[in-house]
């Protein structure tokens, strides 16, 4: 005799958020849109895929890893740093967080990206330390600041496209190039620590390090999801 069958509850498909965008803007260096996916921010470039606010830990990493290069007696006397990129806040949260840093400069060229941490949903986490009295926020394309300025830190920690085998902005790909490196190392103190952000490693990029004079070239690693991982790239400016 056969079992009768108890009809199951009807199963709802899930379907996945539809992106909100917040704002888009034109700029100069083409569009930058905001948007809000499910719990999470996202910062979209010239219609690729730059950040959101869903881990940060690469992030914190590039802030933590330049600090722990630093020689010890840097470290105790208040060094300076410089963020290229503003991105969702991160980096620039986590480096106010540290009361060892004496001055943190940004470096952002989007003014939209500006915006939304200052009057935007990005606030909630960049907030408190853009109110930071140690924080100046530069309106600047890193390139051209890090060309032209007098000013020298003793980090830099670049965060401005996906990395030096794949940028968003053409314009980018000079930054990772000897002429770049060179300019990185003119904006540093001797022994200062240049970090550098990649969506993946890049032996390449290690070997262009070396060839522009840095030594102490190393790669620290973010396992991610799904693909390979994000890295930190470091290097020592010689003393």
């Amino acid at each position: 005799m056969s079992t009768p069958v108890t009809p199951s509850t009807p199963v709802t498909p899930v379907t996945p958020a539809t992106p909100v965008v917040i704002d888009r803007r034109e700029g100069p260096y083409g569009e930058v849109v905001l948007r809000r996916n499910a719990d999470r921010y996202e910062i979209i470039a010239n219609g690729t895929f730059l950040m959101d606010t869903s881990d940060g830990r690469s992030e914190r990493l590039l802030v933590d890893a330049a600090m722990a290069a630093l020689p010890e007696e840097v470290r105790a006397s208040g060094p300076a740093v410089l963020i290229g990129g503003l991105g969702v806040g991160f980096s620039l949260a986590h480096a106010a967080a540290d009361p060892r840093w004496r001055r943190i400069a940004v470096a952002e060229r989007e003014e939209a990206v500006i915006d939304w941490h200052r009057e935007g949903p990005l606030a909630a986490i960049s907030g408190r330390a853009l109110a930071d009295e140690r924080t100046v926020i530069l309106h600047t394309d890193l390139l051209a600041y890090l060309r032209t300025s007098p000013d020298t830190y003793d980090a830099l920690c670049l965060d401005i496209d996906n990395g030096p085998d794949w940028t968003v902005t053409e314009d980018n790909e000079s930054l990772y190039s000897a002429q770049g490196l060179a300019a990185c190392a003119e904006r540093l103190r001797p022994g200062g620590i240049l970090a550098v952000w990649s969506a993946r490693p890049s032996v390449d990029f290690e070997g262009s390090l070396r060839n522009a004079g840095f030594s102490g070239v190393r790669t620290e690693e973010v396992p991610v999801a799904r693909g390979v991982p994000d890295a930190v790239h470091l290097a020592v400016r010689p003393a």
